[in-house]
């Protein structure tokens, strides 16, 4: 091959064409000399042109070609110490793949001569490895992503008004019979018709998309005929994962994923991409040299001070990126710009976020991590969720996150589990998880939206599983049911499993009913998980990150229960989307406002009085209720107009018996109204006075709305969600076609 070899540029970093030929850049600090190999097909097991990069500008290795086009493969070989010792694993027999590859020519073919040093070797990982993989690596290839978004515009929902749906590209459609079957288990698929109904007809404003980046699926998973299905092992930033896309072209799977983006935002729904930034797919010092590790190891990861062999692992994946070394924090934040100014998502949940907010060894809300992203124009303006915490000593940091930033709740989550497993302990934390976690948020000024509440995520059981199973079930994951959770706060309604017992099957669907109801109650961001609506069962697997199979898969043929569930699920969301009380920009008072009759909330006992500070203490109260007070928001709509909604009266039982709530008063022309009752199937509306005792079932709860005598209830619904039709009455819906 014979090309002309130009200087180039040292930015921007990776390949990049510019409409007449291709820069190549690449950061290595300690590399003695760096090759550029160009490869002619997937199928090439050499390299047909080796390119030795010349030019050098601030660490970073560049060059320009100007007869290379869009499609071309290639990797790198990079030149160095030979030294585990002291951090270094040069080895220029191993091709490498770019950091910032836009997209993937080819996969990994797993063999030895994917590690950097001698597998099966005495010496264990210090003597290294002279096999060339060039026919077994990881591929990059030159793209031109250039797409027509036309009037593509953000939906920009306000954090309030937000309703996550965390799922999965693939599980998502995989099985759905009303997709075209070569769009299944695709970003094609995701934007589908029928799928985008779903989510509509579900009243979701953001999904919430598990990693989409190209990832490693480890060896030894491989071997087991499984694979990392849930993605958290990323090794290339840039690059959309080619497993999730019908098309086969890599230019092509970078422009489906863009279509898929802008006819979800068409339709009003956001793109929060689950991004893994805290460690690579490269493990520990046993791990495969697939790209950072070769390039330079001491620069990107952390290693343990004075025994450099070895990693710091604060993420339980065999290494931690370094992000003290400014280059590693660039890779990050220009991955994260190229996702929102090229791709057009328009958030992010960061995975175990703790691990990047590390500076010498304890997590630090002011370091460099924020600040960039704090100053930068483009990334503050999107949605910033963090998982917050890792595997590190002191890496539990739920409402420890700066401004801007949202947190999955782990408190929410295990609080609201044991609360409905009747634990009356925690009635007094339970009403402060109700009420957006103000103990958590409030203290540094942050408010209920910093909260992204859940009951069930991709990490553990899924709702059914969660009142089917005490146990977990991850035999299938061939760890000898050691991986996984032991903690879960799960209670199997009396019988582990599943099974044909009409009562404990009856006390499950409440169980399921009352955990979503509490979710769309509650103060902060409601996340639900992805096929709970569906009434998906991972038969008791709690962590399922191996199984891309029907554990995962999920199952749109509904029986009539599973169908009866859905339909729940879809009026429990436009109830949240009907009243503003329930989705309040600021934390409640618990006082009169504004000259109001009565508190922004009242907390109840059975009896009818408000719980006194001693029953909060000594948690002698075990059912409860609470009156959100709709004359009482104390806010303002976008265009400064005061914000007035229904006044809602919210009675729950987590207890084995029937208690009969005394309701409160109200106005002579007023009336209690039921909207909903979890213990009533089918559900029938029904009007109470004051002074009326509601008996509540064991294990359910209610919600009444406050209705003036003889005029119609409101219908005051998200701009972009209409509200299902009643079922009372109606048979259940079947699944839409």
């Amino acid at each position: 091959m014979d090309l002309r070899i130009w200087p180039g540029k040292p930015n921007p970093l990776g390949a990049t064409w510019d409409g007449r030929g291709v820069n190549f850049a690449l950061f290595s600090e300690h590399a003695t000399k760096v090759e550029l190999c160009l490869f002619d097909s997937p199928s090439a097991r050499a390299e047909s042109a080796c390119i030795p990069l010349r030019e050098q500008t601030d660490l970073v290795w560049h060059c320009y070609l100007p007869d290379v086009r869009p499609g071309q493969l290639y990797g790198y070989r990079v030149h160095g110490p030979w030294d585990p010792w002291g951090g270094h694993r040069f080895n220029p027999h191993k091709i490498l793949l770019d950091p910032y590859a836009r997209a993937i020519g080819r996969g990994i073919d797993w063999s030895d001569s994917m590690f950097g040093y001698e597998v099966g070797h005495p010496e264990s990982d210090l003597l290294m490895d002279t096999r060339d993989n060039a026919a077994n690596a990881a591929l990059a290839v030159v793209v031109n992503s250039s797409f027509r978004w036309g009037n593509d515009r953000r939906p920009g929902t306000p954090w309030h008004k937000t309703l996550i749906y965390e799922t999965h590209v693939k599980g998502f459609s995989k099985l759905n019979a009303e997709i075209p079957p070569p769009l299944r288990g695709t970003y094609a698929g995701l934007a589908s018709r029928a799928s985008i109904r779903h989510l509509k007809e579900l009243g979701v404003t953001a999904v919430e998309l598990m990693p989409i980046h190209y990832h490693v699926d480890d060896r030894h998973l491989v071997a087991a005929g499984l694979s990392n299905f849930w993605g958290y092992n990323t090794l290339a930033f840039f690059a959309p994962d080619t497993r999730y896309a019908s098309a086969t072209r890599p230019e092509e799977v970078i422009h489906e994923f863009q279509n898929m983006v802008r006819t979800l935002h068409r339709s009003g729904i956001e793109v929060i991409l689950d991004v893994v930034y805290n460690h690579t797919g490269e493990g520990n010092e046993r791990g495969p040299t697939l790209s950072l590790r070769g390039i330079d190891n001491a620069s990107y990861y952390r290693l343990m001070p004075g025994n450099r062999r070895y990693y710091q692992d604060f993420t339980g994946c065999g290494n931690t990126l370094n992000m003290q070394c400014p280059r590693v924090l660039q890779l990050i934040m220009d991955s994260l710009r190229y996702w929102v100014q090229e791709m057009h998502v328009d958030g992010f949940r960061f995975d175990l976020c703790s691990a990047l907010a590390r500076e010498l060894h304890d997590v630090d809300k002011l370091s460099a991590f924020f600040d960039v992203i704090l100053q930068d124009p483009v990334l503050s303006q999107v949605k910033l969720i963090a998982e917050p915490w890792d595997l590190g000593s002191g890496g539990y940091q739920v409402g420890n996150f700066p401004h801007m930033w949202s947190e999955w709740n782990g408190k929410y989550r295990d609080t609201i589990r044991r609360f409905w497993a009747g634990d009356g302990g925690v009635v007094s934390e339970f009403a402060t998880r109700l009420t957006g976690s103000s103990d958590l948020y409030q203290h540094n000024g942050r408010r209920p939206h910093a909260s992204i509440n859940f009951v069930t995520s991709h990490d553990g059981f899924s709702l059914r599983d969660l009142v089917t199973y005490h146990e977990k079930r991850n035999l299938a994951n061939l760890e000898e049911n050691r991986d996984g959770d032991n903690s879960n706060h799960s209670w199997n309604c009396g019988v582990e499993g599943e099974t044909d017992d009409p009562e404990v099957r009856s006390l499950r669907f409440r169980q399921r009913k009352n955990f979503l109801t509490t979710l769309l109650l509650s103060q902060g961001v409601p996340m639900l998980r992805g096929g709970d609506e569906l009434s998906h069962s991972q038969r008791g697997n709690n962590n399922a990150y191996c199984q891309d199979n029907e554990i995962s898969w999920l199952n749109w043929e509904l029986d009539d229960e599973q169908q009866r569930f859905l339909s729940f699920c879809k009026e429990i969301t436009a109830l949240w989307h009907r009243h503003p009380v329930l989705k309040r920009r600021n934390f409640f008072q618990g006082r009169k406002i504004r000259g109001a009759g009565v508190k922004d909330i009242s907390w109840l006992t059975p009896e009818g009085g408000e719980v006194t500070d001693h029953e909060w203490r000594t948690g002698a109260v075990r059912a409860i209720g609470f009156r959100l007070n709709g004359d009482s928001i104390d806010d303002v709509n976008e265009r400064g107009q005061l914000i007035v909604g229904e006044t809602l009266l919210i009675l729950l039982n987590p207890q084995p018996e029937t208690v009969a709530f005394l309701l409160p008063p109200h106005k002579p022309s007023e009336r209690w109204v039921r909207v909903l009752d979890t213990s009533l199937e089918p559900f029938v509306t029904a009007t109470f006075q004051q002074d009326q005792r509601y008996s509540l079932i064991a294990r359910s709860c209610v919600v009444l709305q406050l209705q003036a005598s003889w005029v119609p209830m409101k219908n005051e619904v998200h701009t972009s969600h209409k509200s299902p039709p009643s079922r009372n009455h109606q048979k259940p819906r079947q699944n839409p076609k």
